[in-house]
């Protein structure tokens, strides 16, 4: 096998598994509903409603349930709507930053981990980890063929007062006996979210 066939079939497999992370990130948070047309009647801070894209085409979490808040400094929240396991081996955590203060918080680069490789990709939330007591397991977030974190990436590197970035956090799902996991960010507490 020549190594042009060779590197022809890593770029086809790396673009096949980018495409199907692709469209199963897109179905996690985006704004389908099942019917084929976009849900637009739920927007940032309405609490109502699946994922969806507002006006200012972003796409925000379901926040019409909170399964744990965990306290920041400055006022700012990590507020955890969903850790929701799929038949493909995933746990996908989604959830929003809240800054509850009255100044612009500055994302610091510590929620980039400590990775060089992902650090290229840019500001991300590849530093957030789950732990699973029982097992005894951590898991990180996950990785494509080109080792880009599969969870919200290239943000800004401020969220306004009184304003939310949501997020989304793609890991290898835990055994199914297994029911909550830690959660740590930096910057924040610590605490258990349960899987759904």
């Amino acid at each position: 096998m020549s190594i042009r066939h060779v590197r022809t079939t890593r770029r086809a497999g790396a673009a096949a598994l980018l495409a199907a992370a692709l469209t199963f990130t897109l179905s996690a948070c985006g704004g389908d509903d099942g019917t084929g047309k976009e849900n637009t009647s739920a927007s940032q801070g309405t609490g109502k409603g699946e994922p969806s894209k507002s006006g200012d085409g972003k796409t925000y979490p379901d926040s019409s349930k909170v399964i744990a808040t965990f306290k920041g400094e400055k006022g700012l929240e990590m507020v955890i709507h969903e850790a929701k396991r799929d038949a493909g081996g995933f746990l996908t955590v989604t959830g929003e930053m809240k800054n509850t203060g009255s100044e612009d918080f500055t994302t610091p680069v510590q929620w980039n981990g400590p990775e060089q490789d992902v650090a290229l990709t840019g500001p991300s939330f590849a530093a957030m980890t789950l732990t699973d007591a029982k097992e005894k397991k951590r898991y990180y977030v996950l990785r494509d063929t080109d080792n880009r974190p599969l969870t919200t990436t290239k943000y800004t590197s401020s969220i306004v007062a009184g304003e939310s970035l949501a997020f989304f956090a793609q890991f290898p799902a835990p055994p199914t006996s297994t029911t909550e996991v830690g959660i740590t960010f930096p910057g924040f507490t610590t605490g258990t979210i349960e899987i759904s």
